[in-house]
């Protein structure tokens, strides 16, 4: 299965929660809540008692963090957001560090977890925790190079290895569980990343949640990740190939059965694709409609409106 590490460094936690360990303040989180970035853990947690998943939004700019955040905000819901190695690359550590930082100040009464995804190595893990991320993913699925397949041995021991790390830091940590005393599973149950998931709508035969469903059974008290799991929606493919895109016919991960995983045990749903085609259609909308037009913010605003009303229905329909 491909199994992630979910580490966590630890907050000053005695500030959100009550006498009797649940959050408090803001409809069950606080209005009084202080700016830090969250300990996914906990956040997950709530989540599992309440029976909500939390979409994990990937990002690499300032517009998309906006975007996520005014969504959240209108919701009054917990996010994870979330950068992988290309996103770091992208905009690097100290950039996006900064960016969360503006964002807990922006918005200090919405609970917040900077995520890594995808980790590939235990560096590669390590300086996501330097530079403030609050839970990291180790990929043992894979060896380094993040293209070869590695094998159960390879993987139990890599993960171990980053989930000794984070506890040494004061971080928790996505029979493996058991081995590696992980606190949450990203399972392969059919779902793959980017926009080309399947050729026809996903039924039980291609998308397996009977997984979810039996793992779930057998460990009860572990937090399910769905990766992959856009849903590539059909309005939001006909706008970007109405306005100039050719992107072939394809079908996402359906929201209801994300909801069904939900009801399983699923407490963290991570979403990238969605986000970028939500901006790329309002980018060439602008592009047709407006050709003279050379602001970048003339394209941008739209495209942040696209996106946060993306995100609130995920935040709704995910509870």
């Amino acid at each position: 299965p491909r199994v992630g590490v979910e580490a966590a460094v630890e907050g000053d936690w005695a500030r959100w929660l009550g006498d009797d360990g649940a959050f408090v303040g803001m409809t069950g989180f606080g209005a009084s809540a202080p700016a830090d970035v969250l300990y996914r853990e906990q956040l997950l947690d709530h989540a599992a008692e309440r029976g909500y998943g939390v979409p994990a939004f990937n990002i690499n700019n300032m517009e998309q963090g906006l975007a996520i955040m005014e969504a959240a905000a209108a919701c009054d819901a917990p996010v994870i957001i979330q950068a992988s190695r290309g996103a770091r690359s992208y905009a690097n550590d100290i950039m996006l560090a900064k960016m969360i930082d503006a964002l807990e100040e922006m918005y200090p009464q919405i609970p917040l977890c900077l995520h890594l995804d995808h980790g590939n190595e235990e560096a590669t893990c390590a300086t996501a925790i330097r530079y403030g991320f609050t839970s990291v993913m180790m990929d043992g699925s894979l060896k380094a190079d993040a293209k070869t397949a590695a094998d159960y041995d390879y993987n139990v021991d890599i993960t171990r290895r980053v989930v000794d790390m984070a506890h040494w830091v004061g971080a928790s940590v996505v029979d493996f569980v058991r081995a590696t005393k992980v606190d949450a599973l990203a399972i392969a149950m059919g779902t793959s990343h980017g926009a080309y998931k399947f050729t026809r709508k996903p039924d039980g035969e291609i998308l397996a949640m009977r997984v979810v469903e039996e793992i779930h059974t057998r460990l009860p008290n572990t937090h399910l990740v769905m990766h992959g799991s856009s849903s590539v929606p059909q309005a939001l493919q006909d706008v970007f190939n109405r306005f100039g895109g050719e992107m072939p016919q394809t079908w996402g991960v359906p929201v209801e059965e994300i909801v069904r995983g939900i009801k399983h045990g699923v407490r963290k749903v991570n979403i990238d694709t969605d986000c970028r085609l939500a901006m790329a259609a309002a980018f060439r909308k602008v592009a047709v409609q407006s050709k003279s037009e050379f602001d970048p913010r003339k394209f941008l605003k739209p495209a942040m409106d696209a996106l946060r009303e993306l995100c609130r229905d995920r935040f709704e329909q995910f509870g």
